[in-house]
């Protein structure tokens, strides 16, 4: 006979004003297996937890009930007491009269809510004799991490990871870390330079013993679950053998052909074997090999002649590199939407139209102009600039819904860098709204305004197009109310920020989801923001939605911190409510493995003695299964159940009612 004991909260007022949380009690006490009853004014408190601690121990309970608040509030509360008293934590079981009895029925009499509350303590009793002894899951874990992606945040989080003195594989995908924040000039609110303060985490992250960098490579496959992922990393072809490279950039110089610079968003040419800037880390060129003809057509080959330490192998192939680490943080970055979507503004045909990160490259002391701000189709300083706001975003019909959020900051910013540069020339903004949501932005905008003579009309630009040498733009000026005809040198788009291209099939890799802008997302917007719904993954900067510099250095150390907490034991505890299958009648449709979320169910092979496939069943990964129970109900021949809430429970309950 079981051995049960109650607890009926009355939580201040909040369920004592419509429930009648001693009559509960007392009802209860009539039922078989119930061996003690009792109603508090505050359970969760520290008396309410001693007294529960007291009274199994003194009744030698085998069962526990809390009829209180919802279990998402404090089932972990008084599974802590239970265990605490001797008592196995998954014999107690909490009743939610709160949100689904006294905060429904708002009835001063109690009626109802006492009835429907006896009703639901009831059932929980009866579904508690049937809960079985459960023990979390230990599950190993390997004590290092992948970043995949070398920008601000990925490389913030290598770099705090590496502090907390565990293993860090680097994966970026271009020649060198840096991002896109290698290519800014200078930075909002402080005008501090990017590279200034890039290049040296940078240079931290690639002289520290606990990170291991790989450019030029990409993710190519993962496996396994958290604490123990296996994943296969694609190493491009360099062409260089990066051990006997010393930088020295003789093969650069050498090198008679040359290519568009992506670096330079186009605006100039590099080599075809070339590093990306100057400040490239790690200092090892990379050979272009589409536009190499020795490797399209083996001809040329000077940079082999005439590299001393003879690094140049045009046989180089492709490597896959095999790691198994315990966790994964995604910081992949952002792009831009391409000029050419917008006929309104020339489809990316005019010179002198150019996007906000090619403005950023002119105005670089690095850049293909050498910091002077000059028209890309001629040479010449342009006096009149007109910047545009909103170029994609807030715009579903040729854009996309969603506010960029750093477009209002950066396009005050490249109105001062204009102006610093060419004292006599004009700006002007088009502009839907200022959005200058941070700590000290709105003081920036003013800034430009105000001291540096920006001149803000607020109105959507109707045509961009050419006239005598000039780019001729058409808006409207709502505030007067009248149409604006601007004769610009140059013009520049702040076009929207997307997801890097491949973010989908990386998400479907990694088994993490994503919305239909394929940015990913977290378990939580509020109170889980780096993590993903597959456990050991976590997320940081511009892949999980557009956001400037200080959030994305937020996220990384956020994701870092994460990842150091699950590091911090040799064993992880997880919930031991997962799904259990059931080997005799499982008939390996398959039909679980497609339904499963977190991809937490695997195909087995059972074999005979001989080692022959006699047939295939389900099988589930207790350490990826977060008992979400969808397989449950997909299982038609009825082999899966979950652990905690058991068939025989559910129906224990329901028979109860």
């Amino acid at each position: 006979m079981p051995r049960i004991g109650v607890f009926v909260c009355q939580c201040g007022t909040n369920i004592a004003s419509t429930v009648d949380t001693k009559k509960v009690a007392e009802e209860m006490a009539k039922l078989p297996g119930v061996v003690y009853t009792g109603d508090y004014k505050f359970m969760c408190s520290a008396p309410g937890q001693e007294n529960l601690k007291e009274v199994v121990k003194q009744h030698k309970l085998d069962g526990v009930i809390v009829s209180a608040c919802s279990p998402h509030m404090h089932e972990k509360t008084f599974r802590k007491a239970c265990e605490s008293a001797g008592l196995n934590p998954y014999k107690c079981e909490i009743t939610n009269i709160r949100e689904q009895c006294s905060w429904v029925h708002h009835d001063a009499t109690k009626a109802a809510g006492t009835l429907k509350s006896i009703d639901l303590t009831r059932m929980t009793i009866e579904r508690l004799k049937k809960n079985k002894t459960l023990s979390k899951i230990k599950i190993p874990i390997k004590k290092k991490v992948l970043v995949i992606g070398g920008g601000i945040a990925g490389i913030q989080a290598a770099l705090d990871i590496a502090e907390g003195g565990r293993q860090v594989i680097l994966v970026e995908r271009e020649p060198s870390i840096g991002g896109n924040m290698a290519k800014l000039s200078e930075t909002f609110p402080t005008m501090d330079c990017s590279q200034c303060i890039m290049t040296p985490k940078m240079v931290e992250a690639s002289l520290h013993e606990n990170i291991k960098i790989l450019t030029w490579s990409e993710v190519e496959k993962v496996d396994g679950y958290i604490g123990n992922f296996t994943v296969q990393i694609r190493k491009k072809a360099r062409y260089v053998n990066e051990d006997l490279c010393n930088g020295c950039g003789l093969c650069m110089e050498k090198c008679p052909f040359k290519a568009k610079s992506e670096f330079e968003m186009g605006m100039s040419q590099r080599k075809v074997v070339y590093t990306p800037f100057p400040q490239a880390v790690p200092n090892i060129p990379v050979i272009d090999a589409a536009n190499c003809p020795k490797i399209q057509k083996d001809k040329c080959g000077a940079c082999a002649i005439v590299c001393g330490p003879k690094a140049i192998d045009f046989k180089q192939q492709d490597k896959i590199i095999t790691e198994e680490v315990g966790a994964i943080v995604v910081a992949t970055g952002y792009q831009l939407m391409p000029n050419e979507r917008f006929g309104e503004y020339g489809y990316g045909k005019i010179k002198d139209v150019i996007s906000g990160l090619q403005f950023e490259r002119l105005a670089s002391a690095s850049g293909p102009t050498g910091g002077e701000i000059r028209r890309p189709s001629d040479g010449k300083t342009p006096k009149n600039v007109v910047f545009i706001q909103c170029v994609g975003s807030r715009d579903e019909t040729k854009g996309v819904a969603y506010c960029s959020k750093i477009c209002c900051m950066y396009t005050a910013k490249h109105t001062m860098l204009y102006k610093h540069k060419v004292h006599d020339g004009q700006s002007y903004v088009f502009y839907m709204d200022i959005r200058a949501g941070g700590k000290r932005y709105e003081e920036f905008v003013r800034r430009a305004i105000e001291h540096d003579g920006a001149m803000y009309l607020r109105g959507r630009v109707s045509r961009v197009y050419e006239k005598d040498g000039k780019v001729i733009v058409q808006g409207a000026d709502t505030l007067s109310g009248n149409q604006v005809e601007i004769e610009a040198d140059m013009v520049v788009l702040a076009t929207a920020i997307v997801s890097r291209d491949g973010a989908d099939n990386l998400a479907q890799k990694l088994g993490i989801g994503y919305d239909k802008y394929k940015f990913y997302n977290e378990y939580h917007p509020k109170l889980k923001p780096v993590e993903t719904v597959t456990a050991g993954i976590y997320l940081a900067g511009t892949c999980a939605g557009p956001m400037d510099i200080p959030d994305s250095v937020l996220m990384g150390s956020a994701a870092a911190s994460k990842v150091l907490s699950l590091f911090s034991n040799d064993q992880m505890a997880r919930e031991p409510i997962t799904a259990n299958v059931n080997r005799t009648t499982c008939n390996a449709c398959w039909d679980c493995v497609v339904a499963c979320p977190y991809s937490a169910i695997e195909k087995e092979e059972v074999k005979n003695r001989q080692g022959a496939v006699i047939r295939m069943l389900a099988k589930v990964n207790e350490g990826v299964c977060q008992g979400c129970g969808v397989c449950v109900c997909s299982c038609r021949s009825k082999a899966i159940d979950l652990r905690g809430y058991t068939d025989e429970q559910v129906y224990a309950a329901i028979n109860a009612f």
